[in-house]
């Protein structure tokens, strides 16, 4: 399987789904739209992993425009697709919903609750890395995966191939300290979680993420 992932920011990689592709012997391509303008096509896709970004997809940008056409002829080809964060609102908004405000800026660790028991094995509170202020409408035709305490839309399950995520389970304890070293000044301006990069740095990353972001893959691949 090729897997095609989509990262829009130096400090934002694909961490345990880079695992997941060596533990599955699936080949992954990491492409920087903003950077060089380059997507790959959807007949070389298996399976898009659109990540987060300091941008929103209401930017009027032309590789977030052609990243909704990519994902517009994934969705027409029924092929898996996970979104992170902007990836999640990306997937959205291509469904012609709104990317708004959420209610609270959450930047740090809180729990999320699931919603939805149609993918099995996943616990009913987990401990995510938030790291937004945005979110995004949950489409009709999609199911609510996810929530917070502060932000329901957390996350939906589209069909039985997409899956968005507005917090990440993917980083893993040097992706968490690459992040909050690099945006650390993000989590410092009116955060609702209240916490500093050094004490999201100290938080650790819950061993269950990892095992739930293969759940979340195998499910959409399988």
């Amino acid at each position: 399987m090729r897997v095609n992932v989509l990262q829009h920011a130096p400090n934002e990689g694909p961490g345990s789904i880079q695992a997941w592709c060596h533990a599955k012997n699936n080949e992954m391509f990491v492409y920087h739209p903003g950077d060089f303008g380059i997507l790959p096509s959807v007949d070389e896709t298996d399976l898009l992993v659109i990540l987060g970004s300091p941008n929103s997809p209401n930017d009027d940008l032309a590789w977030i425009k052609k990243e909704r056409v990519l994902i517009k002829q994934m969705l027409g080809q029924h092929k898996p697709i996970l979104g992170i964060c902007f990836g999640s609102q990306q997937i959205a908004k291509t469904l012609g919903y709104q990317v708004l405000d959420a209610p609270a800026k959450e930047v740090g660790w809180a729990p999320v609750y699931l919603q939805e028991q149609t993918i099995k094995n996943i616990p009913a509170k987990l401990t995510a890395l938030h790291w937004h202020e945005q979110m995004s409408e949950i489409p009709a035709e999609a199911k609510l995966l996810f929530s917070s305490d502060l932000v329901k839309n957390q996350g939906f399950l589209l069909g039985d191939n997409v899956i968005g995520l507005q917090f990440h389970f993917e980083p893993q304890i040097d992706n968490v300290r690459e992040i909050a070293i690099n945006d650390g000044a993000y989590a410092l301006e009116n955060n609702d979680l209240h916490q500093i990069p050094a004490e999201i740095m100290a938080h650790g990353v819950p061993a269950e993420n990892k095992d739930v972001m293969f759940t979340l893959l195998d499910f959409i691949t399988e």
